[in-house]
């Protein structure tokens, strides 16, 4: 959400704007985000376990879930 907050109103022309938009997001109770830009080429359609995803700690929002979700620290 603080990201989205962030960069409302900015036209996203560029990977460059993105990036600098999410790190420059900030919250009152001092989260900050650090974002670099990914240029590897990944292999499509690789594969992922099915007990690796079950493992993810994923909870999907209310709203639109499928797109707006946390994903949480794994548990020690």
């Amino acid at each position: 959400m603080f990201i989205s907050m962030n960069w409302r109103g900015q036209p996203l022309l560029s990977y460059e704007t993105v990036v600098n938009l999410i790190g420059a997001t900030t919250t009152k109770s001092g989260l900050w985000v650090k974002a670099l830009l990914d240029t590897r080429e990944y292999e499509p359609g690789q594969k992922i376990a099915d007990d690796e995803m079950h493992n993810l700690r994923v909870k999907p929002h209310g709203f639109h879930g499928d797109w707006n979700y946390t994903v949480q620290p794994h548990r020690a």
